[in-house]
């Protein structure tokens, strides 16, 4: 059992990484806030936003902030699921090798794998890469390897559309959160970013990023403690219920959005395990928070980004997807009264 003297010393590493993030990609508090939670909830995580807005520099910022061993690949078209397992190569020798591939290089030492551009391999890699992330295991050369400690980070970018895949509904909801990055709009940051030297060399921004000692391969305790210390109530548990069923059936709860009809809007809502992960992700920020008990505010905080895209709309809807989403999620907030 930790003892509170451990979860406050935890917390206090995992704001420093949070400062040191913010320091390397400026002018996305937000988003930062969003992955250290998803870090200590031990949930995957999909980046969505444009192209140069810093997607792959804030992952890395992470990766290098917590230790632990590393892995990426890129998404392209021709990918296949092998390649992720394996690669064969011609030695000195001019002989036929095989070596391990990213997912196996470390075997169950692998701390982070992160894919870049997800939405660019084929639907075979995406089906590998559900297995991982559901089970935390891979089978390859006729027996299972394991890794207990992985966390997966894909980005994708929201601008092409042409030679990438849809990731299905099944890998999507692995993803505890889908976190979206815009370009920054102050000016003070957008000066900056254009003048400030210091973040045109991308390695080396991201080389400064110190370790916070947090214990990589201890986190899975660590999320298991923060769970059992943060407490909720019976209230909670009901308003956390009636949030789940809006996601179904937002009209029993007297939400309209213009030119929608509400009975034929949603096609499918939030699965138990989206509302394990949310419960999950909102105790976490209700720990960095400096508290042990649930509040109201820590589940609003938390609902768009884990919530968001495990609610699918019926495709005579799917082209305003962007529009409506935020105005669905909205209206479940403000229309669903709050203990």
């Amino acid at each position: 059992m930790s003892t509170d003297t451990e979860l406050q010393q935890w917390r206090d590493q995992a704001l420093r990484l949070e400062q040191q993030l913010n320091r390397t990609v400026i002018g996305q508090q937000a988003p930062v806030r969003q992955l250290i939670i998803a870090v200590f909830a031990r949930g995957h995580v999909m980046l969505e936003g444009q192209v140069g807005v810093g997607k792959t520099t804030l992952l890395r910022a992470v990766a290098q902030g917590l230790g632990g061993y590393y892995q990426r690949i890129e998404g392209t078209i021709d990918l296949m699921p092998a390649d992720l397992i394996y690669y064969t190569y011609l030695n000195g020798e001019g002989r036929p090798c095989v070596d391990p591939g990213p997912l196996l290089k470390q075997g169950e030492q692998l701390a982070i794998f992160f894919f870049n551009e997800i939405n660019r391999a084929r639907p075979q890699v995406h089906s590998l890469l559900l297995r991982v992330m559901a089970e935390r295991s891979v089978g390859a050369f006729n027996r299972e390897y394991r890794m207990p400690h992985v966390q997966v980070f894909a980005d994708r970018n929201r601008v092409e559309r042409e030679e990438t895949f849809e990731l299905p509904a099944a890998a999507r909801d692995r993803f505890m959160m889908e976190i979206g990055i815009d370009a920054p709009c102050e000016d003070a940051v957008m000066d900056a970013l254009i003048f400030d030297p210091q973040f045109h060399d991308v390695d080396a921004l991201v080389a400064g990023v110190e370790s916070t000692g947090v214990p990589y391969y201890q986190l899975n305790d660590i999320g298991a403690a923060i769970q059992q210390a943060v407490k909720s109530s019976p209230t909670l548990h009901r308003y956390a219920l009636d949030l789940w069923k809006a996601c179904s059936r937002p009209g029993d709860f007297g939400i309209r959005l213009s030119d929608v009809e509400m009975n034929q809007f949603i096609q499918a809502g939030a699965s138990p395990r989206g509302m394990s992960y949310f419960l999950r992700a909102a105790k976490v920020r209700a720990w960095l928070q400096g508290r042990d008990m649930l509040l109201p505010e820590d589940m609003q905080a938390v609902f768009q980004v884990t919530m968001g895209h495990r609610i699918f709309l019926n495709p005579v809807y799917g082209y305003r997807k962007e529009e409506l989403m935020p105005e669905l999620v909205k209206g479940i907030l403000g229309n669903i009264a709050a203990p």
